[in-house]
């Protein structure tokens, strides 16, 4: 599933990330191990505050391809090619959507309830 050192982006802590996987990891494992890095200007990443962390497998919304031409310039930073940093702000403005989605028809349901109350 996941070579040691390949790219992906990730919801870690209900954020999308660019993570990097910390070690090769099979089809079935169900957590992976990464490296996290935040955006940090344009197609620029850099070492988030918590530079590891252990993922749900689930979590891994799209890998690059090996081949992509990603490079780090220097340690703790990486620099994605166009094409990949447009697919990461799609990905990024997509799960913001549907966030923001879910709170407003919570937000809306709340509401619905408070028009019920008797008092």
């Amino acid at each position: 599933m996941l070579k040691h050192g390949s790219l992906a982006v990730a919801v870690v802590q209900r954020q999308v990330m660019l993570v990097q996987a910390a070690r090769t990891h099979g089809q079935r494992e169900r957590w992976v191990d990464v490296y996290t890095y935040t955006p940090f200007g344009e197609r620029v990443f850099l070492a988030s505050d918590v530079p590891q962390a252990r993922i749900a497998a689930r979590d891994i919304l799209t890998i690059f391809p090996e081949d992509d031409g990603a490079r780090a310039p220097t340690a703790g930073m990486l620099e994605l090619p166009a094409q990949a940093f447009w697919e990461y702000t799609e990905l990024s403005a997509r799960t913001q959507k549907r966030h923001e989605q879910m709170f407003d028809s919570a937000l809306a349901a709340k509401m619905g309830m408070k028009d019920r109350r008797w008092w």
